[in-house]
């Protein structure tokens, strides 16, 4: 063999190994992608107001959170709404839910950009279960004042009892304010069921407040540790993410950390 032909295969053997280390550099920087987005759903009796708290938390660590405004008139339009705010994004993302929002994102969690899931005191139901399936799994605490639909389908937080059943461990201003700010929760959200969980297909993470007088922390437990989610206990009421907001978004900061090292 010819002196300059050998070289020349050399240098295009050098040629291929660059292209081919490049290529899986390419491949392995997108396998790290770091997940940056969080998406907020709130739940009944509320609205996403709400997270204000939770959100300066989350933007002063560098993340960008959306917070949904669901429109709380039916499952399936709930889960629209969030979609919706997925299809925005400009990466993968951390979809979060309280209350009413997990049964939300149980469903709306197989958009392929959800990352993870993290449920906030909230329900998490299987194929075929509602979310008053789960309510009525346990008795309710007296605090509770969740009334009965009105003429219209629509479900009420009694305001006598909103701040002590809701929302204990915020302000009497905080609260008014929060009763004021609430959404018409349509009750047959509440019984329609669930038709593809996600978080038989995501890493799933859920906070439970201990202290909770709306879904009683018993039946939190038995939901996240059937699903085998990773559990973070807070003392706190139902809105935990007002009054822990520094837990809650360290809650979501590794969930976001996690999935970023699996991508």
């Amino acid at each position: 063999m010819k002196t300059s032909t050998f070289k020349n295969r050399i240098k295009k053997g050098m040629v291929s190994l660059v292209l081919t280390a490049v290529v899986s550099g390419v491949a392995n920087l997108a396998q790290a992608q770091t997940v940056k987005n969080v998406v907020l759903v709130h739940g009944a009796f509320a609205d996403g107001s709400g997270f204000k708290s939770l959100y300066t938390e989350l933007t002063a660590k560098g993340y960008h959170v959306t917070v949904v405004q669901n429109p709380l008139t039916s499952l399936e339009d709930d889960v629209a709404a969030v979609k919706l705010a997925l299809d925005k994004q400009d990466g993968p993302a951390v979809l979060a839910g309280h209350s009413w929002g997990g049964a939300v994102i149980t469903e709306a969690g197989n958009h392929p950009k959800v990352a993870a899931l993290v449920y906030i005191a909230a329900f998490q139901p299987d194929k075929g279960e509602s979310a008053l399936q789960w309510l009525q799994t346990a008795p309710p605490a007296p605090e509770n004042g969740v009334l009965a639909p009105d003429d219209k389908g629509i479900v009420y937080y009694d305001k006598a009892k909103y701040h002590a059943g809701f929302c204990a461990d915020i302000s009497k201003e905080e609260a008014d304010f929060m009763y004021a700010s609430q959404g018409a929760f349509y009750a047959k959200g509440f019984v329609t069921p669930i038709t593809n969980p996600a978080w038989r297909n995501k890493p799933t993470y859920g906070l439970i407040a201990t202290e909770d007088k709306s879904i009683n922390p018993d039946i939190q437990r038995a939901m996240y540790k059937r699903s085998n989610t990773k559990v973070t206990e807070v003392k706190g009421s139902h809105v935990i993410f007002m009054s822990q907001p520094k837990i809650v978004a360290g809650v979501i900061i590794k969930a976001a950390e996690n999935a970023s090292v699996k991508n």
